[in-house]
């Protein structure tokens, strides 16, 4: 498949590396042209100058960008250079609200939308292992399903445009909570004087286990929190989830503190630091 690709950043290059090495051809897009021609030279793809350009011929024409500003932009830049019938898959995580819009826009043109937020983080998108959770048109995504299993394990359609992005909010919550309960206990490990890798061991194979302990326990007890998505990331996300609690009047008492634990970190200088640098705020 012809493929458009904006965003080569660290889950955008290897995304569409991925996608290369399953046999499309893909036209590389960054907001940095230095990047986007570093990794067309790398990879085998071809550099686009610009976003127009990536999505000349293209049939799938995928996003994986910064906010809601960067997707309307980029969306305006290639929707009047894709053809009918083609394609748009938005990867970054943004409101729901901006999937509806964009949505509508490109059905305007003859072309689908769908909001299509991962999960898995820098090591899912090099790994080709993230789990993508997709709302909008179901004939749609099912077309490009097997190209998007380039750099996925699981593709879950969750309903109608926003409702791929409503469940990334989901996703978020729920991390959110269990990285400040796993800060919480390596420092409680800590102050009770206790060997933290032994009790890794005691505890991570019961009721206690979760990908966090198992990826995040032993360097957040080293201190280390260099290791994939950064704290600006995360507020950028809870953000949108409180945006949206407000809206549909959810209580989100949890989620609320820990944003406000990661503002701390940012404070700290840690703004690039990983999600388990709440860690680092407990002393």
């Amino acid at each position: 498949m012809r493929i458009g690709f904006a965003g080569l950043g660290v889950m955008g290059g290897p995304m569409a590396r991925h996608l290369i090495g399953a046999g499309h051809s893909v036209a590389g897009y960054n907001r940095s042209p230095e990047k986007a021609r570093a990794w067309a030279e790398a990879h085998g793809g071809r550099f686009a100058a610009t976003a127009a350009e990536a999505a000349e011929g293209a049939e799938l024409f995928v996003l994986c960008v910064g906010n809601d500003d960067d997707v309307r932009r980029v969306a305006g830049e290639v929707l009047p250079a894709l053809g009918g019938g083609a394609v748009i898959v938005d990867h970054t995580t943004t409101s729901a609200k901006v999937a509806r819009e964009m949505a509508g826009v490109a059905a305007e043109r003859g072309v689908a939308f769908i909001d299509a937020p991962v999960s898995g983080g820098q090591a899912g998108a090099e790994n080709g292992q993230l789990s993508v959770m997709a709302g909008g048109d179901a004939e749609a995504l099912e077309r490009v399903r097997p190209v998007l299993m380039s750099y996925s394990k699981a593709i879950q359609h969750m309903g109608p445009s926003g409702a791929g992005q409503l469940t990334k909010m989901v996703n978020q919550i729920a991390i959110a909570g269990v990285v400040q309960g796993l800060a919480e206990a390596v420092h409680f490990a800590q102050g009770a004087g206790l060997d933290t890798d032994a009790v890794y061991e005691a505890i991570s194979k019961g009721a206690a286990q979760s990908w966090q302990m198992d990826n995040r326990w032993k360097t957040a007890a080293r201190g280390e929190f260099d290791f994939g998505f950064a704290v600006d990331w995360m507020r950028k996300d809870l953000g949108l989830v409180l945006d949206e609690a407000r809206t549909n009047g959810t209580q989100l008492a949890i989620t609320a503190l820990v944003d406000q634990f990661y503002a701390e970190v940012q404070a700290m200088g840690g703004s690039r630091w990983d999600t388990s640098s709440l860690k680092a705020r407990l002393k």
